[in-house]
């Protein structure tokens, strides 16, 4: 019923809409079309004025309100070149706007229906064409080419002091996993994945490099050294999104995708720094991947080495959890044995 009454309201929405315009017609009938037409134009063109005006005071307050309140300052050192980028790409855009804006408003304005005046039909001009072209060609080239810079630097193979931390996407949540003391992951088998056994990435646990390595529900970082992320999924396509970072990669069924960054800040120091007591980097999946799409939230940690290393300390290995040793017989069991045995 509701649906309906909204669908009428609707369509009489649109009957009164035209029963409007059918009488400004008849209006203009009665008033002499060319010179209601005329008196409209005038009426749009002062509002048109009115509109830029109050248009780029409207931008202009925004701009002051919310300047440095929309992105923030990059948490990472390879997010700084990114943030410069965004911002020469809308010191860029933002004139070209201004500039379009106010030439489209003011000719409306200035170029109105008036008596005596003929329009002048203007059908091509190869010098405007050019400029028109070859302009915005270059502008897009240099950016592009500085994008594609950050780009190759971020994918680039990772400092030898990186560490590593493997990211796996799957529906709906991210599997973490470290690396030992050996500094290297363990090999994997989509066909191992065994959840009921605690393997749910699918380790080769007779692969010595996997016995140390340890798995975690957060990403916990060292302030200011490079980590490689190594990015997969177990499903679907999903998206690591680093928003504080300024980083992005895709995470692929099959095909492992690297980046690697270095963060500027601890947790706790942009908790101060954005007043924010609350505040945590996260990891956003950017990528639609299904019904549980906004529950995959991760959560990552920056801190000190020192206190790095402690969390560390507490992780149980992930070998030993999948492989738990045999429990041991109980005393009482074994004495009854041995008494047995005896007699």
């Amino acid at each position: 019923m509701s649906g309906f009454l909204a669908v009428l309201v609707v369509v009489l929405i649109f009957i009164v809409i035209f029963q409007i315009a059918k009488a400004s017609e008849y209006v203009s009938i009665l008033k002499g079309e060319k010179k209601a037409r005329q008196q409209s134009n005038r009426i749009n063109g002062f509002l048109l004025i009115a509109f830029l005006v109050l248009g780029l005071i409207g931008v202009y307050y925004c701009n002051d309100l919310l300047k440095g309140k929309i992105l923030g300052e990059s948490a990472s050192v390879q997010g700084e070149g990114v943030d410069t980028l965004i911002y020469v790409t809308l010191a860029i855009t933002g004139i070209v706007f201004v500039i379009t804006q106010i030439a489209l408003f003011v000719f409306a304005f200035k170029y109105q229906e008036k008596e005596g005046r003929k329009a002048f039909y203007f059908p091509h001009n190869n010098k405007l064409e050019v400029i028109w072209t070859v302009i915005p060609a270059i502008a897009l080239t240099v950016l592009v080419a500085f994008g594609l810079k950050h780009w190759f630097q971020l994918t680039s193979e990772a400092p030898k002091d990186a560490a590593i931390v493997e990211i796996t996407g799957k529906q709906f949540n991210w599997l973490i996993r470290y690396p030992g003391k050996d500094g290297q992951l363990g090999r994997r088998d989509f066909k191992l994945i065994d959840a009921a056994k605690s393997n749910e990435l699918g380790v080769d646990w007779n692969d010595p490099l996997s016995k140390d390595d340890f798995q975690a529900t957060e990403v916990h970082l060292v302030v200011g050294k490079p980590v490689k992320f190594i990015i997969g999924s177990r499903d679907v396509i999903h998206d690591v999104g680093l928003p504080q970072f300024r980083m992005k990669m895709d995470a692929v069924p099959g095909i492992p995708t690297t980046l690697w960054v270095t963060p500027k800040y601890t947790t706790k120091q942009m908790k101060e720094k954005t007043g924010n007591p609350d505040f945590t980097y996260e990891i956003s999946c950017d990528q639609m991947c299904g019904s549980g799409h906004y529950s995959m939230r991760g959560v990552i940690v920056v801190e000190t080495q020192a206190e790095y290393d402690a969390w560390v300390a507490k992780q149980p290995l992930q070998y030993n959890l999948a492989n738990p040793a045999p429990a041991a017989p109980a005393a009482g069991a074994d004495s009854t044995v041995k008494t047995v045995a005896a007699k």
